[in-house]
């Protein structure tokens, strides 16, 4: 049921706020994403639907052992997609985006150079999120009538866990649980730190799909600045 993953998040969670407690770094970051979603069974995407959004959170910074970090950390995020067919003002064209909003637990493993005021890093690790609001938003035209749209996201509790069944699956219902891959490369300075960021989502989107390949998930493209606490 869902209750396993929430409790796996939660777990997640409490293990995030009390490394911040236990006397390590922690990095408050946040800025660009250029989210999209994957269209192909081989996980390609169609760059002309990125859609713009943000993201904020803090990260903590746990030194492991000579240049080895962990990073886990609380995210707010926004990702999704959009779309468009015809042109504008013509009798027949849409423009639609889907853009929702997740609470995200990042966890990576950093590798970080070992000297110097300037530091560069990068690694990579696994997140969950849960999406918490979005809208989704669709404008355009019908043999020259127009229409106008603006509805909430309607989300399902499918628990990623049971795999052989979609619980409050329906049409254009949005799987509330994501979870997939991070990877990140950047510079720390002294005070400040930048990266790049790729979001790899492993879980479908929408209700009623299986997991059997890489079409219709997330794919989030970041561009972050974090001050350290």
């Amino acid at each position: 049921m869902k209750t396993k993953f929430l409790a796996v998040v939660l777990f997640l969670t409490t293990i995030s706020v009390y490394s911040f407690g236990q006397g390590s770094n922690a990095i408050l970051r946040g800025w660009l994403n250029l989210a999209n979603v994957s269209i192909t069974s081989n996980g390609s995407v169609d760059d002309a639907k990125m859609l713009a959004s943000f993201q904020v959170g803090i990260i903590g910074d746990i030194h492991v052992a000579s240049i080895l970090y962990f990073q886990p950390g609380l995210v707010f995020t926004g990702k999704g997609t959009k779309s468009q067919s015809g042109t504008e003002g013509s009798a027949n064209w849409y423009r639609a985006t889907t853009n929702p909003y997740y609470i995200e637990v990042p966890l990576s493993f950093i590798l970080k150079s070992p000297t110097g005021p300037v530091k560069f890093f990068g690694g990579a690790g696994p997140y969950l999120g849960i999406g918490i609001a979005g809208k989704n938003k669709v404008k355009g035209a019908v043999f020259g009538t127009g229409f106008n749209s603006e509805k909430s996201i309607v989300w399902s509790n499918d628990d990623p866990t049971t795999l052989n069944s979609d619980e409050g699956a329906g049409f254009g219902i949005m799987k509330r649980f994501d979870y997939g891959l991070n990877g990140t490369v950047g510079v720390e300075g002294k005070s400040a730190v930048f990266s790049v960021n790729y979001g790899l989502g492993l879980a479908k989107l929408q209700s009623g799909n299986n997991n059997s390949d890489n079409n219709n998930k997330h794919r989030v493209l970041s561009f972050t600045l974090g001050f350290k606490l």
